[in-house]
């Protein structure tokens, strides 16, 4: 809870730090980097530095974590929280980095503010920066608790690769040595850890697939002008690789969805890979729930997994699985996905994933039509900058 005596002081002086936050946090990364470039191999990406996001995603969350517990002071925005704290566990940040972050970060505010940051200021907000961090560490080390082992990356030897798709490959790994494995819940990631043309470290996370004991199977898409999916494409059979835990807080039942209610699993691309996997749980667990797949593509040659989809969706009692593809003639729908074409009813629990485009039209769609925002939830990769200024939560 903030103090009776910040309280003030942030509430007076959240407009100044909100619009100079974006300029600031690039410049707390250039200068923690510099002081300490290890923390750029294997924990931070160097492509999301370069491109901004990251910088953007940490400025949304300091922004949005101050102006809700102004508004809500017996209480924190955990969702927010929750998706960051999985983000960090991935990457294995430790409770001891959080020092380094503050150190780094108010040297980048001082420089910013000038003689506008007061030491009555500067106090204020670090009381905001170690109530977001000390919520942070506290649900870190309880993911971290969770796990069937200590370590944060474990070696596993890739078993198989498969082409799928346009430009995907559904890679198998096993594991390579004896370390106890994390079942992981449908819908969650890891991050695999593998050297950059330079030789450092980089971390990407990519969802599970269904997989058999003691393997972590991803499908990973090329992106041609990126700098570790074209080194991950070229992994061959037998190459090891570092694996984390299972981590995420997007699977079915999150937030507080009722598994009594329609389900609706809205995928684009490479967005198959959370729905394959709940499409697999609710097949093992032999649900009856009422489950609409609708999934987005140029064509059927182009849909990854898409047999792999298919089956499960025949697996199931009550579940249907609807296409929109761009091809004339191939798919149930040409085009675009139209909401209107499905009647979803407005108890309908949804999960998106896909380009942030197509989730933004699909999410505006199902809000429009009276689904509330709160019973839509969504898997994006990379730095979450969405959820940080998505206002149909409210």
């Amino acid at each position: 809870m903030l103090s009776a005596k910040s309280r003030p002081i942030i509430e007076a002086t959240l407009p100044v730090i909100a619009e100079r936050i974006n300029d600031i946090t690039p410049d707390f990364y250039r200068r923690m980097f510099a002081a300490r470039p290890d923390l750029m191999d294997g924990m931070f990406s160097r492509s999301s530095q370069l491109e901004g996001t990251q910088p953007k995603a940490l400025a949304g969350s300091i922004a949005v974590f101050a102006s809700y517990i102004l508004a809500n002071p017996d209480s924190y925005p955990d969702e927010v929280l929750s998706r960051v704290a999985h983000k960090h566990a991935s990457l294995g940040l430790r409770e001891e980095e959080y020092p380094t972050v503050y150190k780094y970060l108010f040297e980048a505010i001082a420089a910013n503010l000038g003689d506008i940051l007061t030491p009555e200021i500067a106090e204020a907000w670090t009381e905001v920066y170690w109530l977001m961090a000390d919520a942070l560490i506290k649900l870190e080390k309880g993911l971290y608790a969770s796990q069937a082992n200590e370590v944060m990356f474990a070696p596993f030897r890739l078993l198989e690769r498969k082409e799928t798709g346009e430009n995907v490959i559904d890679f198998t790994f096993e594991a390579a040595n004896a370390v106890a494995m994390t079942d992981a819940v449908a819908g969650q990631y890891v991050s695999i850890v593998t050297k950059a043309k330079d030789g450092l470290r980089q971390a990407r996370q990519f969802t599970l697939l269904p997989s058999q004991k003691n393997q972590r199977r991803v499908a990973i898409k090329l992106d041609t002008a990126g700098e570790m999916t074209p080194i991950l494409h070229e992994l061959a059979v037998g190459d090891i690789v570092e694996v984390s835990n299972p981590y995420g807080d997007v699977t079915l039942g999150a937030f507080g969805d009722d598994a009594t209610k329609p389900l609706y699993l809205f995928s684009a691309g490479i967005g198959v890979t959370p729905m394959i996997a709940f499409l697999s749980e609710l097949a093992t667990s032999g649900s009856e729930r009422e489950v609409v797949v609708v999934h987005a593509d140029r064509s059927t040659a182009t849909w990854p997994l898409r047999e792999e989809m298919a089956s499960y969706v025949e697996k199931l009692k009550n579940a249907r699985l609807i296409s929109f593809l761009e091809t004339a003639g191939e798919g149930d729908y040409e085009g675009r996905v139209d909401i209107s074409k499905l009647e979803v009813p407005a108890n309908a629990s949804a999960y998106l994933c896909g380009p942030l485009p197509f989730m933004q039209g699909v999410r505006s769609q199902l809000v429009e039509a009276g689904v509330p925002g709160q019973q839509i939830q969504y898997e994006i990769f990379g730095p979450d900058q969405w959820m940080l200024h998505d206002q149909a939560r409210a």
